[in-house]
């Protein structure tokens, strides 16, 4: 069994897939193994890419499928995975030289089962530097508690929301399928792990380099709305799911009802002033609409 696998979803990546692969090549640690799971190209190179690389290092291997999106392609990667801990990098990302190190040395060092590390952005050539990673530091040990690493599928006050930027227990793994066809992807399986965490580290430095595509988010404003408006109701759809998953597991229920909540009302303050009054008013109406069931749905549990 390997130390670490690692798990990449690849689709239409070939500008950056060189970088991305290079900084797995060149990891201080060297225990692990790599499943890259092509998820229907269609590029004409990226495919070709991972074969290059399959070719040069045993460790690599390469998976085609029909194109299912990130979160199928997460549930094939975790089938062909044998690795002690499982960590995600995705294909426009790359990560820095001793990342892997850092992280397992860690892991030895504190026995938690998720070890986090810090991120930093960059975006039209340039880094931005995150001041989430201070925060851990403020934790005695820089332990988490496990209530406040969930909560972050609210807030994002310590970007620990994405699957990648940590390595994790595989164990944690176990009986976990990500939930496929949905956007923001990691929001909607996250708060899984998490319930199945134990003890959860932060590492106060920067290690995992995202990538923000130039151009990604210039749209009109027509369309701008609607790609925001179709962000929030999977975001509402996401957390409605969290809540379910909590409530089963009776794990701080109160808690995450109060945020969930404030969540809400704190959607409803911050109303787009760029939108129109008829835009302003269908969110509303969606907000609103969804703290009323939500708020049936606490009377019904008493």
């Amino acid at each position: 069994m390997v130390k670490i696998s690692i798990g990449m979803p690849i689709y239409n990546a070939a500008e950056y897939l060189s970088k991305y692969l290079d900084s797995i090549i060149n990891q201080t640690f060297t225990d692990f193994e790599v499943i890259m799971v092509d998820d229907g190209s269609t590029d004409g190179r990226s495919f070709e890419i991972c074969q290059e690389y399959v070719e040069r290092d045993k460790r690599f291997r390469l998976i085609h499928q029909k194109n299912g999106g990130r979160s199928a392609a997460r549930n094939t990667a975790l089938k062909n995975m044998t690795g002690e801990y499982i960590t995600w990098v995705d294909s426009d990302d790359w990560i820095e030289d001793d990342y892997f190190e850092r992280l397992i040395r860690t892991q030895e060092r504190t026995g938690a089962d998720m070890v986090c590390i810090g991120i930093k952005t960059f975006m039209n050539n340039e880094f931005y530097m995150g001041s989430h990673q201070d925060k851990y530091g403020a934790f005695p040990g820089h332990v988490i508690p496990k209530k406040i690493g969930m909560s972050d599928i609210f807030w994002g006050i310590y970007a620990l929301i994405s699957v990648w930027g940590n390595i994790m227990d595989a164990k944690l793994y176990k009986g976990v399928v990500f939930s496929e066809g949905i956007s923001l992807d990691d929001q909607g399986n996250k708060f899984k792990l998490f319930l199945q965490s134990e003890k959860i580290v932060g590492i106060p430095e920067l290690g995992y380099v995202y990538r923000i595509r130039s151009g990604s988010i210039t749209q009109d404003g027509v369309t701008n709305f609607e790609k925001i408006f179709e962000g929030k109701v999977m975001q509402i759809t996401n957390l409605e799911k969290s809540m379910y998953y909590i409530e089963n597991a009776n794990y701080e229920v109160d808690y995450f009802h109060s945020l969930y909540s404030e969540w809400l009302d704190k959607q409803l303050q911050s109303v787009d002033s760029g939108w129109d009054d008829d835009q302003q008013e269908r969110y509303r109406s969606f907000v609103l609409k969804h703290r009323k069931l939500f708020k049936k749905r606490l009377v019904k549990r008493g």
